[in-house]
């Protein structure tokens, strides 16, 4: 997997103080998308999980991390995304996983794979849906579009139905 880019610290990609991940790689290819040039699954630099790792748990004012793209979910990402969700919760079980991903919930649940639902079951809080520029909302937080949701995915899971946040 590439990474396309880090941010140590964020406030706008999620609740909290938190380490932004973007992934390299994306089947999607939305128009209008923000991130066009995340798309290419060869841009950026190979992802080194040790060293993305040692800088999140060196900073002591994060809460959390988001994963976001390119597409994180995608099969060819998800299992080094979910290897580095587990890292990051084994080492920090108390902190706050968002993704952010331009499939639906209701998409990945039809997958019925392992590795899919084992993911799912480490995210705190998924963004899904893919943004449509057409309901492009800049007074949305935390998405882009207003087709997008902001989902409490263990509740969503316990549940058997989507649970929204309210941001």
């Amino acid at each position: 997997m590439n990474m396309a880019g880090f941010y140590d610290e964020s406030i706008s990609n999620g609740l909290g103080w938190r380490a932004v991940l973007f992934v390299s790689g994306c089947p999607h290819h939305c128009p209008g998308c923000h991130n066009k040039i995340a798309q290419d699954y060869n841009y950026g630099t190979k992802f080194n999980k040790e060293e993305i790792v040692n800088r999140i748990m060196d900073n002591s004012i994060l809460k959390g991390v988001t994963i976001s793209g390119g597409e994180p979910l995608c099969k060819e990402n998800i299992p080094e995304v979910l290897d580095f969700i587990k890292e990051i919760k084994e080492k920090r079980p108390e902190f706050n996983i968002w993704c952010y991903t331009g499939y639906t919930l209701e998409q990945l649940e039809e997958r019925k794979d392992k590795i899919t639902d084992e993911c799912l079951n480490e995210i705190d809080v998924l963004v899904d849906g893919r943004f449509v520029e057409s309901r492009k909302d800049p007074t949305l937080k935390f998405r882009g579009s207003s087709n997008q949701r902001i989902i409490d995915i263990h509740k969503s899971l316990m549940q058997k139905q989507v649970v929204q946040l309210a941001v």
